[in-house]
């Protein structure tokens, strides 16, 4: 990041289609947009050269600190990992972290069918070895790891256990207590993932990870992200932190898919945020979490903010009932360019069409903002709006191509605010936030291409990070 500006004065940009457009930046904010804007004293100039300036990206859906981790893990499934071979020398060759332990990610059945303690045995013994379901809802553990986080002695009902009540070696949404039996791990740096945000012309996130502890919030809040933060995961009735950058957001319930709550409590956790002036935000990704979903804000009433996150499967009979409830829906369509032939292996013909819906949703009337869902999704917000506008997998082939959006559509939803998820977009004018992004190009020839090579410069609030 550069130092601190005295003041930005970008010529000649794109502003809203319209060029030869000056803005003035001093301090967090546009101070001026006009044309033929003299120099201040001790501004810098940026030669725009007609290309767009726009607002700052926001990401409404991603995991910080998966993936900080991400990024120091083992990859185990596609592209990098193929087959179990792969598999197994990837595994061999890991250098286990500080705590002697090998985390690996992105694993899928594809490349070696069900793991649990035995398999990784065959694959690697000698040291602790967790590896993590690209879902991101389930880790598997080799014997070293399973007698070091003590799985034998109990725990959540996450925990796989064969006819004899033994550990399985897999967890099913058991992070958090996970975790308490690790190593104590170093703090996270992020730092980094500040930086690829920034490059990509993310200005601004909202961490989805549920149930934060106090540690993950403060290396949030700490200062190495330049972005904005919204959080789902704050504790309800947690109080604003001390920096302004990392706000709460709604209230962050899991869905999870090993099994759902019944209608009663999900309805009963529904009021409780509500009553602690929170909406609720859904992890929501089969037909049956959907349908029992709707149910229960039927009966516990819904509020403005209230959203569904993934939305995976959504049939069509069921989009009148979330516009009559005020639902909004954070969607990931880049899952079609990542794992998309994987559905059309895996995922009943009828379903289909159902995947990620976009354009009946929109048409429809529901507020849509696309997402990353990253580390689990590729964070790349260009390559998620262009599988939004092209709907291609890896090797072409289209899933549900009916529910193509227009590129402008897919980067509307990128530019909404964090609390208005999928509503009007930010603009560039006086007074706003400087959090901006000045591309290559002029906007219509970027939606074209849909690269994140088309990013110039990113600025947050008035200060640039070059890419």
């Amino acid at each position: 990041m550069t130092p601190a500006e005295t003041g930005v004065l970008f010529r000649n940009a794109e502003v809203a289609g319209l060029g030869r457009t000056d803005v003035r930046v001093a301090g967090a904010g546009i101070a001026e947009t006009g044309r033929d804007l003299a120099r201040g004293k001790g501004e810098r100039v940026v030669d725009c050269r007609g290309a767009a300036l726009i607002p700052g990206l926001w990401d409404h859906h991603l995991h910080l600190h998966a993936i900080w981790a991400w990024r120091r893990s083992v990859p185990c499934g596609p592209p990098s990992v193929g087959g179990r071979s792969a598999l197994a020398a990837a595994l061999d060759a890991a250098t286990p972290d500080e705590s002697g332990w090998v985390r690996g990610v992105g694993y899928v059945e594809s490349v070696a069918g069900d793991l649990g303690a035995a398999a990784l045995d065959a694959l690697r013994a000698d040291v602790p070895v967790r590896i993590q379901h690209r879902s991101g809802a389930l880790w598997m553990l080799n014997s070293a790891a399973v007698r070091q986080a003590g799985l034998a002695s109990g725990g959540p009902p996450g925990i796989e256990r064969d006819a004899r009540g033994n550990p399985t070696g897999r967890l099913w949404r058991a992070d958090s207590w996970l975790r308490e039996r690790l190593p104590p791990a170093r703090p996270a740096d992020l730092s980094g993932v500040g930086w690829e945000l920034a490059r990509l012309g993310i200005t601004g996130v909202t961490d989805a990870t549920p149930d934060l502890t106090p540690e993950a919030i403060a290396s949030i809040e700490a200062g190495g992200l330049p972005q904005r933060v919204h959080l789902l995961g704050s504790p309800l009735g947690s109080p604003q932190g001390p920096n302004p950058r990392v706000t709460t957001g709604p209230y962050k319930i899991v869905l999870a898919d090993s099994g759902l709550p019944g209608l009663d409590d999900l309805a009963a956790r529904i009021r409780a945020a509500h009553d602690g002036g929170r909406a609720v935000a859904a992890h929501c990704v089969t037909r049956e979490a959907l349908l029992l979903l709707l149910a229960a804000f039927a009966e516990a009433g819904a509020r403005d903010g209230d959203r569904v996150e993934h939305a995976a499967l959504v049939p069509p009979d069921v989009v009148d009932r979330l516009i009559s409830l005020g639902l909004r829906v954070v969607t990931q369509p880049g899952f079609i360019a990542d794992r998309g032939d994987d559905y059309l292996r895996d995922v009943p013909a009828d379903d289909r069409d159902d995947l990620y819906r976009c354009r009946r949703l929109m048409g429809a009337g529901v507020p849509v903002a696309l997402s990353s869902d990253a580390p689990y999704g590729p964070l790349d917000p260009w390559l998620v709006m262009d599988a939004a506008v092209r709907r291609r997998t890896r090797s072409g082939a289209a899933v549900g191509p009916d529910e193509s959006i227009p590129a402008s559509a897919a980067l509307r939803s990128y530019l909404s605010a964090p609390d208005d998820p999928g509503g009007s977009p930010r603009r560039v004018r006086q007074g706003a936030r400087a959090d901006l992004v000045l591309l290559h190009t002029p906007l219509d020839e970027a939606l074209r291409s849909r690269d994140a090579g088309a990013v110039r410069h990113t600025m947050i609030a008035g200060r640039i990070i070059d890419p």
